[in-house]
């Protein structure tokens, strides 16, 4: 169990969280299969029993603190305001993933102000890097000073949170511009030993930067050793993996894993293929807030699929 639980909420926080978040999610978990309700489901539900407690974490993304282009001057207020929308929630998560490219140009000072602004929340925040978080001479070693400790590799480590297993990735190393992301062998073997001794009703959620699908390949949206990773996924009755990169939220469902990228509190992407090339997409200023947001994850016992929904700044 891990040690970052929180306070358990009663049935009312919970649906208090969901009705802030607007487009939280709302997930269930019941014989250890993950899954989602509605409120008026939840409000007639009895209370959750057995050993998987209700929980919340919520998702941030590609918040580029350093960022001050056209698409977005105030990158960092963006973040602040993210931030801002976790602190006045009336039940605090237990927990936030931030999905990488924290920084912008993976300078220090960039890491030290988003530790500094997302230390206002109030929760112990678990990271995985994104490209933008390892350009520096080091192949990362600034982020790896921050972030690292208890890591395997370049990054990669679990932990168990309420009954759930949560996986950190990193497919963003040696990543050349244009190409696909890759995990790598030794991580592909680290990964295979650490669910092994996993029962299969137990539910993963895996998290990574860019995605484990091929969202599009000519931007080298996906990564290119994924189904091996993924084939170890597919005994287990609820999967679920989180990524950021595209900055836009794309959902697919292949099985039992469920696949979900996140909007960027920074700035958006263009569809795929809508554009030339991927990159900071320029929009009207007042549209700019309902392309930004988070993503609330809530846990309680149901034996509905999964459903996820996110928050717009909007």
């Amino acid at each position: 169990m891990s040690k970052y639980r929180g306070d358990i909420m009663d049935r009312r926080g919970l649906l208090q969280c969901a009705g802030w978040a607007g487009t939280g999610a709302l997930f269930l978990i019941s014989g250890g299969v993950a899954s989602s309700i509605t409120l008026d489901a939840a409000l007639a539900a009895p209370p959750p029993r057995g050993k998987v407690k209700p929980f919340t974490f919520l998702q941030i993304s590609d918040s580029h603190v350093g960022f001050d282009k056209p698409a977005n001057p105030n990158a960092r207020g963006t973040f602040i305001e993210a931030v801002a929308k976790v602190k006045a929630m009336p039940v605090k998560p237990d927990f936030i993933l931030h999905t990488g490219d924290i920084s912008h140009l993976s300078k220090d000072a960039e890491f030290a102000d988003a530790d500094a602004i997302i230390k206002e929340a109030g929760v112990p925040v678990f990271h995985v890097p994104g490209e933008h978080d390892m350009l520096d001479e080091g192949a990362g070693k600034a982020y790896l000073a921050r972030y690292g400790k208890g890591t395997k590799g370049s990054g990669w480590y679990s932990f168990d949170h309420g009954g759930v297993h949560f996986v950190g990735l990193n497919n963003v190393s040696n990543l050349k511009p244009g190409g696909m992301a890759h995990l790598g062998e030794d991580q592909i073997a680290w990964l295979k030993k650490d669910l092994a001794g996993l029962p299969s009703s137990m539910p993963i959620v895996v998290f990574a930067h860019i995605p484990l699908w091929t969202v599009y390949a000519d931007w080298g949206w996906g990564t290119d050793d994924s189904l091996q990773a993924l084939s170890f996924l597919r005994r287990f009755g609820s999967v679920t993996v989180l990524n950021g990169h595209i900055h836009q939220i794309v959902q697919k469902v292949e099985g039992n894993i469920a696949f979900h990228s996140a909007r960027s509190t920074a700035y958006p992407q263009p569809a795929p293929g809508a554009a030339p090339s991927p990159g900071p997409l320029k929009v009207p200023t007042e549209q700019l807030p309902s392309m930004l947001g988070i993503r609330s994850a809530t846990f309680v016992r149901g034996n509905a699929p999964i459903a996820l929904i996110d928050s717009s700044f909007a």
